[in-house]
């Protein structure tokens, strides 16, 4: 038993004192080591590693996903400030007839906030594609609750709502489209909340 504990001190001594992993002393007896502080007050050592490029050979179907979301996406950032402000003007024009009941008083309402409307959206809006089009009409149901062809039957009469809407299926859409932002438009709120963070937008 002893023998063995003298041979146990010999092997020790001798790993302690081995030139190849004896630890160094003064100036560089301490190796520098990146560190990261958590909020907790812990220090949890950290280094950094190279950036590493990884190339995909993407397949049609990823072809068709990425082409049709970055049309979508950019289609909903051009909209959706026209979809906040038709919401907006609609609200106030709606607060402005609540205790009108003079049909002309109405009309005459309903009509300068059309002149303001096309004065400062005409333009822009016109020049939308069919497909953006599509797009403006989904938020503005969002925005405001009623589809197009409800706001248009609403402010405008049954007739000019039953004439727009026939021109809409002209173009493959439909002014009486809801907006599901749980089903089929997951997508189109997916990017709203992405524009609303990232220009302050109001939810």
């Amino acid at each position: 038993m002893k023998k063995r504990l003298i041979y146990l001190l010999v092997f020790v001594l001798a790993i302690v004192s081995s030139p190849q992993i004896h630890a160094q002393t003064g100036t560089y007896d301490t190796l520098r080591v990146e560190a990261y502080i958590s909020p907790e007050g812990d220090t949890i050592p950290q280094s950094w590693l190279p950036s590493a490029q990884v190339n995909a050979i993407l397949n049609s179907h990823w072809k068709n996903y990425w082409k049709n979301w970055t049309r979508l996406r950019n289609a909903v950032y051009v909209t959706y400030p026209y979809a906040k402000t038709a919401g907006k003007i609609i609200s106030e024009v709606n607060l402005q007839l609540a205790h009108v009941s003079d049909e002309r008083q109405r009309k005459q309402i309903i009509k300068s906030r059309e002149k303001e409307l096309k004065r400062d959206f005409a333009d822009r809006v016109t020049n939308l594609s069919v497909y953006q089009g599509k797009v403006l009409m989904k938020l503005i149901n969002r925005e405001t609750g009623n589809n197009c062809y409800e706001i248009i039957k609403e402010f405008k009469g049954g007739f000019n709502a039953g004439f727009w809407q026939t021109v809409a299926f002209v173009f493959g859409s439909n002014l009486k489209q809801q907006y599901d932002a749980k089903g089929d438009d997951k997508d189109i709120e997916k990017i709203v909340i992405e524009v609303q963070k990232l220009y302050g937008y109001k939810g």
